[in-house]
This record gives C-alpha cells, sequence and structure tokens, in this order.
C-alpha cells in the first residue's frame, strides 16, 4: 500500500510540476527558434539558434531526471558531440546545431506541450473528483439551507434528500479513487513515453554499443590472458619434462651397451615421467576445451571439475538444460579457476558450489570457509574471470574478507 501510495504522489508531481515547466519551455523555444530561423540571413539566427538548443538541452536534461523516477530507470544523458579540440569560436557557437541529440531535444520541448496538457488534466480530474465526492457529506450539511422551524434532523440537513445525494456522491468519489492510481500512471507514462523515445532511447543505445565494446575488449583480453597462462603452463609443465625426458633417453642410449641394468632402470623413470607428461597434457587439454563439457553439459563438467579438487566439494546442481557454448564456456571456466583458487590458496576444509537458473540467467556461487582474502583487482587470478563474464554481459562478485569465508557469484544471460 505504501509503494503504491508513493507510486501515486511520485507520478502527480510529475504531470502537475512538468506542466508549467513544459509551458515555459514551449514558449521560449518557439519563440527563440522562430526568431532564429527569421534572422539566419543576417547570421544573428546563428548564435539565437545555438542558444535555443542549449536552452533546450537544459529542460531537456531536467525531463530526463524525472522520467528515472517515473520509469523507475536509472537516469541516462546522452554524451553530446564536443568541439574539436583547437576550434575557434565560430565552431565552438554553432557545435550544439551539429549533434542530432540537440534537435531531438528541441523537438521534445515543442511537441511534448499536448502530451504535457493531457497528462495534466487527467490527473488533475482523477484528484479532485475523489477528494470532491470522498468529503461531499461534511459540506453538504454546511452548504444546505436551514430554515427555523425544521427538527434537528432537518435542521441538520440529514433528510432523505441529503442521504441519496451523500450515497451517491461518495459512491461516485470511491469509484474515481479505486481509478485514480492507474489513470494517473497511464498520464505519466503518456508524458514519460515521449520523453523516452526523444531523449533518452539514442543515449540508451550508444550505452548499449559501448557495452557491447567493453565487452567485446574483456574477451579479447580474456583470450589473450588464457592463451598466456597456456603458454606459461605448458613452459613450465610439459615442455620442461620433455626436455628432461630427452636427456634420459639419451642417457638410456649410452648406457644400453655398457650398462643394461642401469639402462632399464632410467628407462623405467623415463616411462615414469612420460606418464606425468602425459598427465599434465591432458589436464591442460581439459582447460582448453573440455570434452565433457561440450558432449554431456555443464552438470556433469561441474561433478567432474568438483571431483578432481583436493578439497571436498557439496556440488548442488539444479538445472540439466544445455546453453549456448559461450555461456557454458562461461560458466565452466570460473568454477574451475575459483576451485582451483581454493585448492592453492583458501586453506579450505569444504567448499560449494551451486548452479541454478533465475528467469533468464544462470547463477553459479561457490563458497568455502578458507581465510578470504580473494579479489577480483588486477594482478589476482578472479581478474580474468570478470573480463571472461563481461563478454557474455555476465557480471562477477566476490566477497572475501580477510579470515574468511569466500563467497564468488558469478550471474549469466542465457535467454
Amino acid at each position: 500500500m505504501r509503494s503504491l501510495m508513493r507510486r501515486v504522489l511520485l507520478d502527480t508531481r510529475y504531470t502537475l510540476v512538468g506542466f508549467p515547466t513544459t509551458v515555459i519551455g514551449f514558449v521560449l523555444m518557439v519563440a527563440g527558434f522562430s526568431a532564429s530561423v527569421g534572422t539566419l540571413v543576417v547570421w544573428l539566427g546563428v548564435p539565437l539558434l545555438a542558444g535555443t538548443l542549449m536552452m533546450a538541452r537544459g529542460f531537456a536534461d531536467a525531463e530526463r531526471g524525472w522520467l528515472s523516477d517515473v520509469l523507475k530507470r536509472p537516469p541516462v544523458r546522452p554524451r553530446y558531440k564536443p568541439a574539436p579540440p583547437g576550434a575557434g569560436w565560430f565552431r565552438r557557437l554553432v557545435n550544439p546545431m551539429t549533434s542530432g541529440q540537440s534537435w531531438l531535444d528541441l523537438l521534445h520541448g515543442i511537441i511534448s506541450l499536448p502530451f504535457a496538457i493531457v497528462a495534466f488534466v487527467l490527473t488533475v480530474v482523477f484528484w479532485v473528483i475523489p477528494l470532491a465526492g470522498l468529503t461531499w457529506p461534511l459540506y453538504g450539511i454546511i452548504t444546505s439551507r436551514i430554515p427555523g422551524n425544521m427538527e434537528l434532523p432537518e435542521l441538520l440537513g440529514l433528510g432523505d434528500g441529503y442521504v441519496v445525494n451523500a450515497v451517491f456522491y461518495v459512491g461516485v468519489g470511491l469509484f474515481f479513487a479505486l481509478l485514480m492510481p492507474f489513470m494517473v500512471r497511464g498520464a505519466a507514462l503518456l508524458r514519460a513515453g515521449l520523453g523516452r523515445a526523444l531523449l533518452t532511447t539514442v543515449a540508451e543505445l550508444h550505452e548499449r554499443i559501448d557495452d557491447l565494446a567493453e565487452g567485446r575488449a574483456a574477451a579479447v583480453s580474456a583470450e589473450a590472458n588464457a592463451l598466456r597462462k597456456l603458454e606459461r603452463d605448458i613452459h613450465d609443465g610439459p615442455q620442461q619434462r620433455l626436455v628432461s625426458l630427452a636427456m634420459e633417453l639419451s642417457r638410456v642410449q649410452r648406457q644400453i651397451a655398457k650398462d643394461p641394468e642401469a639402462a632399464q632402470t632410467t628407462l623405467r623413470s623415463a616411462i615414469g615421467a612420460t606418464r606425468e607428461t602425459l598427465d599434465e597434457l591432458r589436464a591442460l587439454s581439459r582447460g582448453i576445451a573440455p570434452p565433457i563439457l561440450s558432449d554431456r553439459g555443464l552438470a556433469p563438467a561441474l561433478a567432474a571439475l568438483a571431483g578432481r579438487c583436493t578439497v571436498p566439494v557439496d556440488l548442488d546442481v539444479q538445472t540439466a538444460e544445455r546453453y549456448q557454448a559461450s555461456v557454458e564456456n562461461a560458466v565452466y571456466f570460473v568454477c574451475a579457476e575459483a576451485l582451483t583458487n581454493v585448492a592453492k590458496h583458501s586453506r579450505a576444509t569444504v567448499c560449494t558450489v551451486q548452479l541454478i537458473r533465475i528467469g533468464d540467467g544462470l547463477m553459479l556461487t561457490i563458497g568455502d570457509d578458507g581465510v578470504g582474502g580473494a579479489s577480483v583487482a588486477k594482478g589476482h587470478g578472479l581478474a580474468g574471470l570478470a573480463d571472461r563474464l563481461r563478454a557474455v554481459d555476465g557480471e562477477l562478485t566476490v566477497h572475501s574478507p580477510e579470515g574468511g569465508p569466500t563467497a564468488i557469484v558469478a550471474e549469466v544471460p542465457c535467454a
């Protein structure tokens, strides 16, 4: 009830306070635009038009602030095209005319008046009628005539006619009071829809383009980091083992004629090193493209990760659906890296992994009872995971105070 009343009051403020603002803006913009167009031939209209566009921008910014309350969205302001560096005074003067959003601001200031009038009238009507109808029994007594020779009920105006009128007006007041939240909301949305279309749509489009560019850059960064890590792992692991294996086989070649027994011992050591190298290569190949993930999906792949972790893992996967490869890969690698960090750094005794679908998103939660201190700051192991998630419009949240426990939450859209 409180939230409904707050919504009605915010919508009412928007339509009532915005109406005189719209009228003032309409008058100023029409006058400024007309004067500037009429004097363009003598160049006086250029600064007038530029000033009118800047004034329209100010009214548009005020409208955007109100829109955030009505539409329940964070305020979005477009980036107006700045003047080129080193531009002269005339170029800076005409700069507002080169921005398409400036003309949309002016257009909104001119054509929004009819919408503001309709919204204002609807709001006033659906506030006045309920208030007048519900309070009629009070002022009905006051405004009734009081003849001197009436009995007390008639003296107070409480005759049959009064009762009928009271029931009628209170009924009308109740009916309009029930309709008021919907009508006021509709009036606010009628005006706000025009404002959003002309004042924020381009900004939201630019914001989306920036998000896509950021996601693309994050994907490139994540892949580059993954390649560097893979190169480092191959250099520090299998490559060193293969060099050692080559030396062992050379020793076998020298020993086989002189000391066959020593050669057999060296050969057995080389065979063991070969197996260890194969194990490391399999582990690296799982990090590149785990077959179990592409063949069977997230649930078996996460179960395999949990089974290989040196810390006991309590796994809870509540979805068996298949998703886009990019989504499954992102969730898998986040879980793999998080469990690796748990095993290496957390000193935890138990770890929990939960994967659930909530609406159009997957939520992966990884927690442990370790010493904490995990961070997504640059230079930490989790920084690459944040980049990988941004590449698929996901988000990584880490809560890991010193002393623990640690909770890592990855949210990935999957629609």
